[in-house]
């Protein structure tokens, strides 16, 4: 419970210590948009990586060269941790927002720091509000603003198994004309939720995929978008779970 603790304290006095520096971002996003984005980008990524520290997590990172250098992308992936954007925001090269649900909305500061790194929020309930995010997420990647996006839909409760991927999540890189770059998360759980309330050291592989251009592919491919890159990141889980099978969990 220890850790738990700590990140609970920690992040607590982020959110609070942080409100000089929401107002600096936001004086300074008036006349200079970039550089408050890098500077916003700068701070979360510094806050995630203490919170990795504290939850005593080592990662395995591989496949950042196939992530496009010259173009914003929709990082798609699985998802079944609460700390898989603390795990994975540091090692998008570019400015990166993720698409979060609506009921983020309702946590106060938390709101404003996803705001002020390009967070969108979908509405799963309505389809006409769900469809202005989806635009929204066009627009920011015409303008060179990566996304990431879990097409699950929700955070998956079982450990070696994938709900299906909805082909609505990949809109947003077929109308703005970005490639995919799918993600395998491997082992994330098992920082906390296999153990509830327990946050435990545990080792996690991360892998960037070749970048998956949807104008390229078949016709049939492209119908079913969302099954096709859901294939691809599930059959690279179950490598990567041979590969590192020793990896589940560590003591605490």
């Amino acid at each position: 419970m220890i850790r738990l603790i700590l990140i609970a304290t920690y992040l607590i006095l982020f959110l609070i210590l942080g409100i000089p520096m929401l107002l600096v971002l936001w004086v300074i996003g008036r006349s200079n948009p970039e550089r408050s984005d890098r500077a916003a980008k700068a701070i979360v990524g510094w806050a995630f990586r203490c919170i990795i520290f504290l939850a005593g997590t080592r990662l395995i990172v591989r496949g950042t060269e196939n992530i496009p250098a010259d173009s914003a992308v929709l990082y798609v992936g699985n998802h079944r941790s609460y700390f898989d954007i603390v795990l994975t925001y540091s090692h998008f090269p570019g400015i990166t927002g993720y698409v979060a649900k609506k009921e983020m909305l309702r946590y106060p500061l938390l709101k404003n720091w996803m705001k002020a790194i390009h967070c969108l929020f979908l509405d799963r309930d309505n389809i006409k509000e769900g469809l202005k995010t989806i635009l929204k997420g066009v627009e920011e990647v015409k303008n060179g603003t990566s996304l990431c996006i879990f097409p699950e839909g929700t955070r998956n409760r079982e450990n070696d198994t994938f709900l299906p991927f909805h082909d609505g999540s990949f809109k947003i890189a077929e109308k703005g004309g970005v490639p995919v770059v799918p993600m395998v998360l491997l082992n994330s759980a098992a920082i906390f939720e296999d153990h509830l309330p327990r946050i435990r050291r545990a080792t996690v592989v991360i892998e960037f995929q070749k970048p998956v251009f949807l104008d390229r592919l078949d016709k049939s491919e492209r119908k079913k978008t969302g099954t096709y890159v859901s294939q691809l990141i599930k059959d690279r889980y179950f490598e990567l779970k041979q590969e590192y099978m020793g990896l589940s969990h560590e003591k605490p």
